[in-house]
């Protein structure tokens, strides 16, 4: 298993994020993780991606744990936080450059990155200029230029124009072929379309963890159930 969640539990003080939350992943999956606003979505991913540990409960990825070996799980990790940061003043390509330098690859990545995100005619734009949508694909570059065994994709299709979602949501099931995926959307028809099964959460507890056809043969839709499970739970 890429990805392997058990018994996870995160507090915030007094208030409970996460309670006893356990689950897998294998490489060639795409999950959807889906949930309502505070559900504890983003929270799991900051975990999964080493911004964050763990108040009780064990997480490893690719056979390493989360406690011991975060700095070399970040190196097989690419992650688009929700809120994507940014450096506004740079330029697409300079920023790019920079990545490069960070996680000491050759800067010959850099032009099929661009091409593979759809970013060559902003490659020479500063950043700061860029509509929402296209910072949103610069998020997904730094997070596909390492080549990571696991992908963390929290809102992937934030701000992207209808034509953009169908693109990044076609490179999102290329890259799912050979990668683990799991990524976070409020779109119920972007997770039919794209993910093998879905993982729902509400109140930092998880819900549902099933295939897609098998809730479409249940509940008749993907939104039916999810709105059965979090308004119910």
């Amino acid at each position: 298993m890429s990805i392997i969640v058990k018994n996870v539990n995160k507090f915030y003080g007094k208030h409970q994020a996460l309670n006893n939350i356990s689950f897998s992943i294998k490489k060639g999956e795409i999950v959807g993780f889906l949930g309502p606003n505070g559900a504890g979505k983003s929270t799991m991913m900051k975990i999964l991606a080493c911004y964050i540990d763990t108040t009780e409960g064990k997480v490893t990825i690719c056979d390493l744990c989360t406690k011991k070996t975060s700095n070399q799980i970040r190196k097989l990790i690419g992650y688009l936080p929700e809120n994507n940061p940014v450096y506004s003043n740079m330029y697409v390509k300079e920023y790019l450059l920079f990545l490069c330098r960070v996680h000491n690859l050759n800067k010959s990545k850099i032009e099929s990155i661009i091409d593979k995100v759809g970013l060559t005619r902003e490659q020479e734009k500063k950043i700061g200029e860029l509509s929402k949508g296209y910072k949103q694909r610069i998020g997904l570059a730094q997070a596909l230029i390492h080549n990571p065994e696991v992908l963390i994709l929290d809102e992937p299709t934030t701000g992207l124009d209808p034509n953009q979602v169908i693109e990044i949501r076609n490179l999102i099931k290329d890259i799912g072929k050979e990668k683990t995926v799991l990524f976070s959307t409020h779109i119920m028809q972007e997770v039919e379309n794209i993910c093998d099964r879905v993982i729902i959460i509400n109140n930092g507890k998880i819900v549902a963890d099933e295939s897609i056809k098998n809730i479409i043969k249940n509940e008749g839709s993907l939104e039916k159930s999810f709105q059965k499970l979090t308004t119910s739970s």
